[in-house]
């Protein structure tokens, strides 16, 4: 049986999403945001995507990015636990990275946690470098944020990448 015939997608998140986008927050993060944060995001169509995979009607993992100008700021990735190294992260991060092609992106960046070695590695794959840190940028404990980012995702090697990273079945 294919993931397709389970019922799995990759779709827009709607407001009836947010229970089980809050549940992998609590399980992720440390701290995490409000239910009203989070519709707040989804009202503003015009500079947000959020994303979810869903697997048989549940929320197994969600992508949200930020468009400033030409830039893709990517401010949430989670995969729910049980579900860590199913691919569903790389997954995730490969249609944020081309949605944020089509919506004529040139560069992306996003903050990790400097302790989130998985998270790193999984940037990396994708091209995303190391540019430097955010000192004491998560409240919750002080700890650092390292700043990554991808630079000209409109080049023929980039869209190469992510157009034949290994997907997970689902439509946006």
């Amino acid at each position: 049986m294919t993931l397709e015939e389970t019922g799995s997608k990759f779709r827009l998140m709607q407001e009836k999403d947010l229970a089980g986008v809050m549940e992998i927050n609590d399980l992720v993060y440390k701290t995490t945001w409000s239910a009203s944060f989070l519709r707040q995001q989804l009202r503003q169509k015009e500079s947000r995507l959020n994303i979810v995979f869903e697997l048989q009607e549940k929320i197994l993992g969600h992508g949200a990015l930020m468009k400033v100008v030409d830039e893709a700021h990517i401010i949430s990735l989670a995969v729910h636990p049980s579900h860590h190294k199913t691919g569903i992260g790389s997954s995730l991060l490969t249609v944020l990275c081309q949605e944020a092609v089509k919506m004529g992106m040139k560069s992306m960046t996003l903050e990790v946690r400097a302790s989130n070695d998985p998270a790193i590695k999984l940037y990396k794959k994708f091209g995303f470098a190391p540019v430097g840190f955010r000192t004491n940028y998560y409240s919750d404990t002080g700890e650092d944020a390292l700043i990554m980012w991808i630079h000209d995702i409109d080049n023929p090697e980039f869209l190469t990448k992510i157009k034949t990273k290994k997907r997970i079945e689902g439509d946006l």
